[in-house]
């Protein structure tokens, strides 16, 4: 995290490392982070500390460059001349070499030795358009300047674009940090989600006033409707019946008698009650 956030976001990435550094406090790599974050936000003692402290762990002495401008930072030039007459100085690669370099020209330009400042960085020949190379060249600009050359200052950055010089510079920031990465899956998750809130969203809207009228419209007619008699439906059933003397009678199966049969008189019934009329006369 650090490592991304050192160029963006400096404080951010500054944070990260403090926080790493108080749960890995023995560990090079955080202290490391924790240096060369404090370097970049201007906390040039905490940085200086905190890579010596890497020094002491590890043994390496690759950031001598970066320990020799704190030194200029805090107002010590010519503490950072000595860093770059030290011994792990000549152990230093190629590249580490001409930062160094660099930095004891700026030290000197501090001290006002302009021509110790030029003199810093005649040894090194950095071609080809790389960013390396513009700083380089930035650094001769600058001694010339001081010098009083100011064509030759300006002979030494002209085979470089604008762009690169400003990108050497640290004036203008990369165009990559406007571009936004997005997590494919979990934006289809989000499209997934969304569509199935808008189909729900559809439904409730389209079907819940006719849903509801048509529910209230079905429990009506099941609140009117006759209740079923247990056995509805089944075959009619014999139903055995008692007369006065005891003796016991199969009746014959009831059927359901319909609102109109209901209405007509039983013509049967009534001829019975005549003859039983005549036979009490």
């Amino acid at each position: 995290m650090t490592g991304r956030l050192i160029d963006d976001d400096p404080e951010l990435a500054y944070q990260h490392a403090q926080a790493a550094a108080r749960r890995g406090g023995r560990v090079d790599v955080v202290r490391e982070a924790a240096g060369l974050t404090a370097y970049r936000t201007g906390r040039f003692a905490e940085a200086l500390r905190e890579l010596r402290t890497v020094r002491r762990l590890n043994g390496s002495s690759e950031h001598l460059a970066v320990m020799a401008d704190c030194e200029r930072g805090l107002g010590r030039p010519e503490r950072a001349i000595a860093l770059a007459q030290s011994p792990e100085a000549e152990q230093l690669d190629d590249v580490a070499k001409v930062e160094l370099a660099m930095v004891v020209s700026g030290a000197r330009l501090d001290l006002g030795d302009v021509d110790g400042a030029l003199a810093s960085l005649s040894g090194f020949r950095v071609g080809g358009q790389t960013l390396l190379a513009a700083r380089v060249a930035q650094a001769k600009a600058e001694a010339l300047r001081a010098a009083g050359r100011e064509q030759d200052a300006e002979a030494a950055t002209a085979g470089f674009s604008a762009a690169l010089l400003a990108r050497a510079s640290g004036v203008v920031e990369d165009e990559d940090q406007d571009v936004l990465l997005y997590d494919l899956e979990e934006d289809e998750d989000s499209d997934d989600g969304d569509a199935l809130d808008d189909e729900t969203a559809a439904s409730v809207e389209l079907g819940g006033d006719d849903d509801t009228a048509a529910s209230a419209e079905l429990d009506g007619e099941e609140d009117t409707a006759a209740p079923v008699e247990p056995g509805a439906g089944d075959a009619p059933t014999a139903e055995v019946v008692e007369d006065a003397s005891g003796t016991q009678e199969t009746a014959p199966a009831r059927q359901d008698v319909s609102d109109d049969d209901a209405s007509e008189p039983d013509q049967e019934t009534g001829a019975g009650a005549s003859d039983e009329e005549a036979e009490d006369a």
